[in-house]
């Protein structure tokens, strides 16, 4: 048997009604799956378990009702709650270009030439599309998770190769104090010897 992990799948919410159903902030790419009737979700931190009695979406949102909470006063106790699953380590999404928020987090950064320039922070999940929060030398960059930008991840050697774009890591604009002067603004000559 291998390994496995605890993986946050989603967060209590505000109670919906009177029947005990409440709204769930979905953490996981997999809601059908770890949100069914039957399924056993712990409470972070060792708070027991709860089991899902009936989930529904309602509106774009889903709705949990869970056995043992009948009503809003009982359900409205577990407002706040980070709900977990342990899953099998070395478990992946079905898709091949898909990857887990935990697979990717820790990997090192290299740049199009293959030298080591960060590491991924966190995985920041957007309507559009999800970001890479890589840490450098030189600070914090959000880079877009997109073929385009990151057209390589290797789990086995731990990376992931940025593709060679100007600016993916640097700002365009960034010129060194000493080549424009304290008081130059942007687009001032270099400083001379005057």
């Amino acid at each position: 048997m291998s390994d496995t992990v605890e993986v946050i799948v989603g967060i209590v919410g505000r109670a919906h009604g009177i029947k005990g159903e409440t709204g769930i902030d979905v953490r996981t790419d997999e809601p059908v799956r770890r949100f069914t009737p039957g399924a056993v979700l712990r409470r972070e931190g060792g708070g027991g378990e709860l089991v899902v009695e009936s989930a529904r979406d309602h509106s774009g949102r889903l709705l949990v009702r869970f056995r043992g909470y009948p009503d809003r006063t009982a359900v409205e106790a577990l407002r706040g709650t980070v709900l977990v699953v342990d899953v099998d380590a070395d478990a992946r999404p079905d898709d091949e270009e898909e990857y887990y928020d935990r697979q990717l987090t820790g990997l090192r950064v290299l740049d199009a030439r293959g030298a080591e320039v960060g590491l991924i922070a966190d995985v920041i999940h957007l309507p559009v599309q999800d970001v890479l929060e890589i840490r450098t030398p030189t600070g914090t960059r959000m880079v877009p998770f997109v073929r385009a930008l990151v057209p390589e991840v290797d789990l086995a050697a731990g990376t992931v190769r940025l593709a060679d774009v100007p600016g993916l890591l640097t700002d365009l604009d960034e010129t060194p104090a000493e080549e424009t002067g304290p008081d130059a603004g942007p687009g001032a000559a270099p400083a001379g010897d005057a």
